[in-house]
């Protein structure tokens, strides 16, 4: 009889650490989809950013021949 007590005592616990891995498996695969979602963002923001650091490289060209433009008629 105490051995089926400690079975049942055992096998209770085995099944609530099955149910807590499966748990935890299904959040670990819902954090990796989270985690990709985000890198990807990051990819377009780094792209984002990239471009507009083109962008502002071209204004500064184009500011600069103005300048020199001024400086020549001015000057």
């Amino acid at each position: 009889m105490a051995e089926s007590g400690i079975l049942e005592k055992l096998s209770q616990k085995i099944d609530n650490l099955l149910q807590e891995f499966t748990s935890l498996q299904k959040e670990n695969e819902q954090l990796k989809k989270e985690l990709q979602e985000c890198q990807l963002v990051i990819k377009e923001k780094d792209e984002e950013i990239k471009r507009l650091e083109e962008e502002v490289a071209m204004k500064d060209l184009e500011i600069d021949e103005i300048i020199k433009r001024i400086e020549s008629f001015v000057g």
